[in-house]
């Protein structure tokens, strides 16, 4: 259960993942070869479960991703999680709005996307469903 999962939890991981969350400009999460026009991104949560040494699983919502963002953050949340940086980095790691400021790329296996939810449009909304 999430309940049991949160007890198990890294508090210094979870401290980092919550200066995430909101608007920043997320250039220093960026992978190279993105051709966006901003940088500027909104993460209105992120929830990690697990204890380091086993199984960690970090879920995130926002309003859009950069190129290798995610595996970006979970990086550099595990950089936290295994006592490397404090999690005050985050901060420094944002400010910076550069990639070589932040952790290393997490590998992309493992990485699963669950669901993209679009924002529901009055047309979309008059729409029937097929």
């Amino acid at each position: 259960t999430r309940g049991s999962d949160r007890a198990a939890e890294n508090p210094c991981r979870q401290a980092g993942a919550a200066l995430l969350v909101g608007s920043h400009d997320f250039a220093s999460f960026r992978g190279a070869g993105s051709a966006v026009k901003t940088n500027q991104r909104t993460l209105e949560r992120i929830d990690v479960f697990g204890a380091s040494g086993a199984e960690i699983r970090i879920g995130f919502e926002g309003d859009g991703f950069l190129r290798h963002m995610v595996r970006n953050l979970v990086g550099t949340l595990l950089e936290i999680g295994l006592g490397r940086r404090a999690p005050a980095w985050v901060s420094e790691v944002l400010a910076a709005r550069d990639r070589a400021a932040a952790g290393p790329t997490a590998p992309a296996c493992g990485l699963t996307l669950e669901f993209v939810r679009y924002a529901e449009t009055a047309e979309s909304a008059a729409t029937p469903a097929p």
